[in-house]
């Protein structure tokens, strides 16, 4: 049975509290295990950034998987194998032990939920950091566009779809998608915020009906929260970053971790500089 780690933050906070925090406070509370929860709204001007982590006898593959589907994979670093610490966009971040929350899949089975996964690393290990979509929340919020998970304090929802991947190597599946509802009137502002920043996945893939792209029912994400759609708004789909493990549970590699999803990496990268 895998192990369920409950979201928890220091003093009864929450993820927006964090919102003027600096990337290396957060990542400091996250090392010392005080933040496990969720990652949405922290740090609000800076990226954050998704995690998978193979051996190097499948990194290649994966890069070409990444490099075949950059709106659901886009890199933002890969580490030499072995390495545990970050030279580029987070300073000397650790990946073992700066994300909240980790998973370890084994033959694509996820067999564990981890705060720290220091004692599984190997030397033969790559990691890839890549563009997350709650880089571009803060911009939405600039432009007065309502991020809904903020708002109720909770995980985004993600949802599988029936959208086909390029296969490379022995990685194939379907891509993953997050949902926000955006009010109709702010929805051709809310794709040009977010197409204006394909390192972290750019504009939608879809907007409206659900069903279209294989998605049955809104209030059952397949990962994070549900959240409330109000009236007069409409359900715009972006391409997620937990969509390499969709694919990790549909190719089955013998080893991979990821973060878990919605728990992310802060990095030192500000989200101006991944504009266009």
């Amino acid at each position: 049975m895998v192990n369920k780690i409950e979201d928890s933050y220091p003093d009864g906070t929450c993820a927006a509290d964090y919102a003027d925090s600096s990337p290396k406070e957060v990542r400091r509370l996250i090392r010392e295990e005080k933040i496990t929860g969720e990652t949405s709204g922290m740090c609000s001007e800076y990226a954050q950034a998704n995690l998978v982590v193979l051996p190097k006898e499948l990194a290649f593959d994966f890069l070409l998987f990444a490099a075949k589907n950059p709106k659901a994979c886009p890199i933002l670093e890969v580490t030499n194998d072995g390495d545990r610490y970050l030279s580029e966009i987070a300073d000397h971040a650790d990946i073992a032990k700066d994300i909240p929350q980790y998973c370890i899949y084994e033959n694509g089975e996820l067999t564990g939920r981890y705060t720290d996964v220091s004692a599984f690393w190997r030397e033969d290990l790559v990691s890839f950091l890549i563009g997350c979509s709650f880089s571009f929340e803060g911009e939405l919020l600039k432009a007065d566009i309502p991020v809904r998970q903020i708002e109720e304090h909770c995980n985004v929802p993600m949802y599988k779809t029936n959208i086909p991947c390029k296969s490379a190597g022995v990685f194939h599946g379907n891509m993953v998608v997050s949902m926000r509802p955006i009010p109709y009137a702010l929805v051709s502002k809310a794709v040009q915020v977010t197409g204006a920043m394909p390192k972290v996945h750019g504009a939608p893939v879809h907007i409206g009906d659900p069903k279209v792209i294989g998605i049955r029912d809104l209030a059952k994400p397949d990962f994070g929260d549900a959240v409330t759609i109000r009236e007069g708004e409409v359900p715009v789909f972006w391409p997620c970053g937990v969509t390499p493990q969709a694919v990790v549970m549909a190719s089955k590699p013998g080893f991979c971790i990821t973060h878990a999803p919605g728990h992310m990496l802060v990095t030192d990268v500000k989200n101006i500089n991944l504009k266009y």
